[in-house]
């Protein structure tokens, strides 16, 4: 037998559920959860505990949308597992009901709109980010090290300060501090390969001989 089940919710202790009630039981229903919570948190037990008795053939019932959703897309996602379950909606306020061919109707704009605003914010995400890199700007988060802080970092670090005492004295993270120096390291010089093949031909000791060699013949 299918079972009309109502869910009501109100934010806070202070706020009563007396009005969402009485059109839930002049709805029809016998049966009804009530959350004490924001719409906007995920942990509502009484919600889940609805969900979970609904079974195939029956109605979830709500005095106004906005009471079981946190958003639109999580309104429709909710009563899209509903559908997916065999379970219908009805909402009191705004008279939908995804039971009747109207109500699905409605519904599936609801969730062609949501798409619809996704796909808009994302289009202009990228328009506004790609705007932005043709004047010189990137995304992201600034830089912690710049101008006279960077160069100060750098010093500090050819003068042997170790990049604790460097992150501690411009005020930065020790990764801010690895990064820049990193990202900034010096060069290490190519080795003299012909010098180095010498010296390991005739002996350590003979290393003295090759620089003084190579001395007279760039006289």
């Amino acid at each position: 037998m299918a079972h009309l089940i109502g869910y009501a919710r109100v934010s806070t202790h202070e706020q009563n559920a007396d009005l969402q009630h009485d059109a839930l039981t002049g709805a029809g229903c016998r049966r009804i959860f009530t959350d004490q919570a924001s719409g906007s948190r995920d942990d509502r037990p009484k919600l889940a505990a609805t969900l979970d008795q609904v079974l195939a053939g029956d109605t979830l019932i709500v005095w106004r949308l906005d009471r079981l959703g946190r958003s639109l897309p999580h309104l429709i996602e909710t009563i899209a597992e509903l559908e997916r379950r065999g379970v219908g909606f009805r909402s009191v306020t705004e008279q939908i009901d995804t039971t009747t061919p109207g109500g699905r109707l409605v519904f599936h704009m609801f969730g062609a709109l949501a798409e619809f605003e996704r796909d808009l914010i994302h289009n202009r995400t990228h328009a506004g980010l790609a705007a932005a890199r043709e004047r010189g700007r990137r995304g992201g988060r600034p830089r912690a090290l710049t101008g006279d802080k960077a160069a100060a970092a750098t010093a500090m670090r050819a003068a042997g300060q170790n990049p604790t005492t460097i992150a501690a004295t411009l005020g930065v993270s020790r990764a801010t501090v690895y990064r820049h120096l990193t990202h900034h390291a010096s060069p290490t010089p190519p080795r003299d390969t012909n010098a180095a093949l010498t010296v390991e031909q005739n002996g350590p000791d003979s290393a003295p001989e090759v620089a003084r060699c190579s001395t007279t013949a760039m006289m």
